[in-house]
């Protein structure tokens, strides 16, 4: 087994630390979820706390970790009796993204339950993360119907695997950990809300410190078991003051003016429900005990909500998460009470707010510099013509009408398009390609019944051989690419017209969130096409690159659609599997270079003969229409709508699907 990298030898990430190790304390905190930039030790750290935490005693031989003082009454492999049991460490199991649904919650062997009726089952993830960590790397790219499961166990406590009439029921109580790059995308608000606090990292900006994260990978990558005994002593004491603060929780008392504290903070923030007060009482505790103390004190309070409830506000993916801190000390003021001060200010254990010094240069300093605004190769505009206006403002979104992809594929799980998935409605049956997922029983025992005889069927039991097995085919939703092909040229460069359009595209944007999808945009003016955000599950930044989109110049409509048609090829390769969307926002004038709307109809054609769904937004304005965005449209093979009729409450007409046309 591998030496992990010592979790007091972090350098910095004292939000990230604190956080991890208030969990440690009380695992009924909820979980912590890290967001922030690559290379930021978020995996680092959450994989050196395990080596933190105190052995579990376990039933000896229980694959599903059961407590010998408190055995699981349903645990498929009881009964146990109360008694003493063995010691083993505490585990941290990781989730890949790309875990099936069988690795997860475990498998039944459906053979031997139709043929035998026994429970045959193979444990998941979930039964080894029981009294323990689990982790998601990348957790915003996990498969929704994968996060359906995990919030189901994290909620209850427990995993249920039911299928045809058999059913299994374990404990699965774990710490729940994920990290996750916001450029990739956001979590749905409902796997948000389960993760008790959240942390922002990001690398530091001082040089000295960057010097020692150098300097300290660099001597464990050399010698990593040389370079973990340096740190044992460290290690050994935050171990120790973990055991503690847990001994010393139960008996942390969080006085009246604390409570209301907390609640008055969280009305103040018009966080939703009430989980968030639940959170910041346990955090506070946790704090409290973290530090020594016995009484919750203000401070706590605070450092409770600056970790619980950024991730709580956000409203839509394009809010950025964060807390006014200057709100949060005038709401904390204002209720402030009797019982909240510090007997002992020079306590034991000081304040509860800072992790364990990991005594390297600058350790305890600000680790978490954000990048200024702008930062992060915000694309330049090319081919700025002479009469470029500044950026206009999107107007308020709407809800849209829903835009999908024509056919049946085969892509990954959304809410978009009609689309073969794991999940969804039952449509047929065939044979097994692997593993059986999902047992057809009237057609399993459809192709047994005519065998009986010949196997010699003599009880009531169904003789079942594995050639009978049928997998279950359903149809349900895929996200799709949508790629956005924006026309900011000076035809559009009207304020109040580019206000309304971008309000259009940033409405499309929030559907294509909540409809798992991937985005991208692809600008074109003056005289060239440009890639302003690759292919990304990044919605937010996709409204962040429409927002500073600049207008003015010619309309080169048809560098724009060749742009977009090479983006769509370089990520065929990428992922053939997800079929695209092609959404063209423009009145469709072409202007600029020799015969402009002749060459801007030949790329438009490449798109029809690939098969690639389009639709045009048409946003021409005025008494006057060409009608040029609906000739467009034929060009490829699309649709044409105008900006009122993309609005979902619209009297122009019912749910407007992208339909090629009737050759």
């Amino acid at each position: 087994m591998s030496t992990p990298f010592p979790f007091t030898a972090v350098v910095g990430q004292e939000d990230l630390r604190l956080a991890l190790l208030l969990n440690a304390v009380s695992p009924a905190v909820g979980g912590v979820l890290v967001r922030g930039e690559k290379g930021t030790a978020k995996s680092t750290a959450v994989r050196a706390l395990s080596a933190l935490l105190p052995e579990v005693a376990v039933v000896p031989g229980c694959r599903f970790s059961c407590d010998p003082a408190a055995p699981d009454p349903s645990c498929p492999d009881g009964p146990h009796e109360a008694g003493n049991g063995g010691m083993r460490p505490s585990r941290m199991v990781e989730l890949p993204v790309g875990a099936s649904e069988d690795r997860l919650v475990g498998a039944l062997d459906i053979e031997r339950a139709l043929a035998e009726g026994v429970k045959a089952f193979e444990p998941g993830l979930l039964a080894d993360a029981h009294r323990g960590i689990l982790y998601v790397d990348e957790v915003n790219l996990l498969h929704d119907h994968l996060v359906d499961l995990l919030l189901d166990a994290a909620a209850m406590g427990a995993s249920y695997v039911e299928r045809e009439g058999v059913s299994v029921r374990h404990a699965s109580k774990f710490l729940l950990v994920g990290t996750m790059n916001p450029e990739e995308g956001e979590l749905r608000p409902q796997l948000l809300d389960r993760f008790g606090l959240t942390v922002e990292v990001a690398a530091s900006r001082e040089p000295d410190q960057r010097v020692e994260v150098v300097r300290r990978r660099l001597a464990y990558d050399d010698d990593p078991a040389g370079f973990a005994a340096r740190w044992a002593d460290e290690e050994s004491a935050v171990r120790q003051r973990i055991i503690a603060a847990r001994e010393l929780l139960p008996s942390v008392r969080l006085g009246d003016g604390a409570l209301r504290q907390i609640a008055a903070t969280c009305a103040a923030f018009e966080v939703d429900g009430m989980r968030a007060d639940i959170v910041m009482a346990r955090t506070a505790t946790a704090l409290a005990a973290w530090a020594g103390r016995t009484d919750v004190l203000a401070e706590d309070v605070r450092q409770a909500a600056l970790l619980a409830l950024p991730h709580r506000r956000r409203r839509n993916p394009f809010d950025a998460p964060g807390l006014d801190e200057d709100k949060l000390d005038e709401t904390l003021e204002e209720f402030s009470g009797e019982g909240d001060e510090d007997p002992d200010p020079d306590g034991p254990g000081g304040g509860g707010g800072q992790p364990p010094s990991s005594d390297g240069p600058q350790a305890d300093g600000d680790s978490g510099a954000q990048p200024e605004a702008g930062d992060g190769g915000e694309p330049q505009a090319s081919g700025a013509g002479s009469g470029e206006q500044s950026a206009a403002r999107a107007s308020e979104p709407f809800r849209t009408k829903v835009l999908s992809v024509p056919g049946l594929g085969d892509g990954a799980a959304g809410r978009r398009s009609r689309a073969r998935t794991e999940h969804g409605r039952t449509t047929g049956a065939r044979r097994p390609q692997g593993a059986l997922t999902k047992l057809h029983l009237a057609a399993t025992v459809q192709a047994a019944a005519p065998h009986q005889r010949a196997r010699g069927r003599t009880g009531r039991g169904l003789v079942v051989r594995r050639d009978d097995l049928r997998q279950a085919t359903r149809e349900g939703r895929e996200g799709n690419l949508v790629l956005f092909v924006v026309d900011a040229s000076g035809s559009m460069a009207a304020r109040q017209r580019m206000s309304a359009v971008k309000g259009a595209v940033l409405s499309l944007l929030l559907d294509a969130y909540q409809r798992r999808d991937k985005v991208g945009l692809v600008t074109f003016r003056g005289s060239a096409a440009e890639v302003a955000l690759p292919p990304t599950s990044s919605v937010d930044a996709a409204a962040a690159r429409l927002e500073t989109l600049p207008t003015g110049g010619r309309t080169p409509l048809a560098a724009g659609l060749l742009r977009a048609h090479e983006v769509l090829r370089v990520e065929r390769l990428r992922d053939p599997a997800r079929r695209a969307l092609v959404v063209v926002v423009t009145d469709g004038r072409a202007t600029g270079g020799p015969e402009p709307v002749a060459l801007a109809g030949r790329a438009a054609r490449l798109f029809a003969a690939d098969g690639v769904a389009s639709v045009v937004v048409d946003c021409e304005s005025g008494p006057v229409r060409l009608g040029l965005a609906g000739q467009l449209a034929g060009e490829l093979d699309g649709t044409a709508v105008t900006l009122d009729e993309l609005r979902a409450d619209s009297i122009a007409g019912l749910v407007k699907d992208v339909q090629r046309r009737a050759a």
